[in-house]
């Protein structure tokens, strides 16, 4: 990647995030009061649903920028020509990477936001990890999967895709993404909200996994799974349709 490519990636990919996190934020905070072990009602319902909204739309530019200057470097570092069969596992790893280092970044704005949405404690440290485990799974089905419309769409019509054809496809990959990594979110959600002497507060993804479904089943490793759905598949169709958008203008 050359410094047009970084400084292109930068960014359209920091206008993106910050265009896609202060239209959906609302639908952020529904489904973390949803999620919420003490209940919707007890978190706050629809009272103040921009609250946190200032943490988020300071950590929306860095976040969305290193996630897409590290997402295009890798790409193009490990891109091959020796089979299109490798393409998505090119784009997985390249998401992988991108999401690690977004995570830096990302987590202790996280924390703030969802204090300010629900009013409980959390530790910076043990968010790190958690939200590394979920946005990595997310990533590793999202990227792929946009990165294969988009070129599925390309051969059928027979030239690239337009930025709204990418933005489609981005909202299709974003609500797939979103259905199968529910339950992860979910376990992220309890560990953040958890009480610093509860069980779950020890941040076992797999120990807040197996508290819901004993307590709540299916549903409650569901939860939240409409808005998560509706506000990533809207998310996905804003954020790669911009990005895509701004980069080609800048290039």
């Amino acid at each position: 990647m050359d410094r047009g490519d970084f400084w292109v990636s930068l960014t359209a990919g920091g206008l993106a995030g910050v265009c896609v996190d202060l239209i959906l934020y609302p639908l952020d905070t529904v489904k973390t009061r949803l999620q919420s072990p003490q209940g919707f009602k007890k978190s706050g319902g629809f009272h103040g649903i921009y609250a946190g909204v200032p943490s988020a739309a300071v950590g929306s530019f860095p976040n969305a920028a290193a996630f897409f200057v590290t997402y295009e470097y890798m790409k193009a570092m490990l891109h091959t020509d020796a089979s299109p069969y490798l393409a998505p596992v090119t784009h997985m790893l390249a998401a992988s990477f991108g999401e690690v280092v977004a995570c830096l970044i990302r987590v202790p704005s996280e924390v703030v936001k969802q204090r300010a949405q629900v009013s409980p404690s959390s530790s910076t440290l043990r968010i790190l990890s958690n939200t590394v485990y979920e946005e990595i799974p997310f990533s590793l089905v999202q990227f792929p999967l946009w990165e294969s419309l988009k070129d599925l769409w390309s051969w059928k019509q027979g030239h690239v895709v337009d930025s709204w054809q990418s933005a489609v496809c981005g909202a299709f990959a974003g609500g797939f993404a979103a259905a199968v990594t529910t339950p992860l979110d979910v376990a992220k959600t309890r560990i953040m909200l958890a009480k610093a002497d509860s069980r779950t507060a020890s941040g076992n993804v797999l120990s807040a996994l197996h508290g819901v479904w004993k307590t709540q089943g299916i549903s409650g490793l569901f939860a939240g799974v409409v808005p998560r759905m509706s506000a990533i598949s809207l998310g996905g169709f804003i954020f790669l349709g911009t990005y895509d958008k701004i980069r080609r203008l800048l290039l």
